[in-house]
């Protein structure tokens, strides 16, 4: 009986020492990600795999980006679902939305991924103002109904020039039309203020110019890193994002 309660002892410590180190060391248990303009959930895809390996449970938000309100209400539905604390991310005009929605008290920490970080009062199109157009921002077409897509040249020469040609097309042939409204409306309440903030500048992109991202950085003292990176530095730099994420869930 001694024996075999000294086996079931070190079968017990064996195992906890096998779980993944840095589980313990997470203040956050959830990351929230919310997406950009032009595209979707999946742009996370090359990310989550990373983040679920090192122990942190993921939660990709749908939004319908046809308004700041709406974008706002799906991703305070995933934070109110999620298990906290929580970690929010957001890339592109995803930015926005976490700046707005993370006054939340389950919220640990925002990581902002090629993104924009408005102030109270400030818009997307309003943070852009001081600055000289992308050189992406002539591929954006607006139809009748005031919805923004990238055309295909856009897409391969701006918005995704460091992807593999077939990585670019589906995402050509994927993009979900943007409402405009949605930059144009003034955030009320701005998260960083309060939440630890964390940053990836992509030094390559074309579509957010990498100066108004360092400028946010120095804004939010925000914990930053820079990645020679285009715009969508999550799919073609998914260890270096990940990486920073799980910087920002301890």
């Amino acid at each position: 009986m001694k024996l075999l309660n000294s086996l079931i002892s070190a079968v017990a410590i064996t195992a906890s020492v096998a779980l993944p180190a840095a589980a313990a060391e997470f203040s956050a248990k959830t990351v929230v990600l919310v997406h950009g303009a032009f595209a979707d959930g999946s742009s996370w895809n090359k990310v989550i795999p990373l983040l679920k390996k090192a122990g942190l449970k993921v939660v990709a938000v749908q939004n319908p980006l046809d308004t700041l309100e709406n974008d706002v209400a799906f991703t305070d539905r995933a934070i109110a679902d999620a298990e906290g604390p929580v970690v929010l991310v957001g890339h592109s005009y995803g930015g926005a939305v976490i700046t707005q929605a993370g006054v939340n008290p389950k919220v640990h920490s925002l990581v902002y991924v090629a993104a924009y970080a408005p102030e109270v009062g400030q818009s997307v199109l309003d943070t852009q103002k001081p600055y000289p157009d992308a050189p992406g921002r002539p591929f954006i077409v607006k139809d009748d109904a005031g919805y923004l897509k990238f055309t295909d040249e856009g897409i391969f020469h701006y918005f995704a020039p460091d992807l593999p040609r077939d990585e670019q097309e589906l995402i050509a042939a994927t993009q979900g039309a943007f409402g405009v409204k949605a930059i144009s409306t003034p955030l009320t309440q701005a998260a960083w203020h309060t939440v630890p903030s964390f940053e990836v500048v992509s030094t390559d992109d074309r579509v957010i110019l990498p100066q108004l991202q360092r400028d946010q950085v120095k804004r939010l003292k925000a914990t930053a890193v820079d990645v020679a990176a285009s715009h969508v530095v999550m799919l073609s730099h998914p260890d270096v994002v990940a990486k920073l994420i799980i910087e920002a869930a301890k």
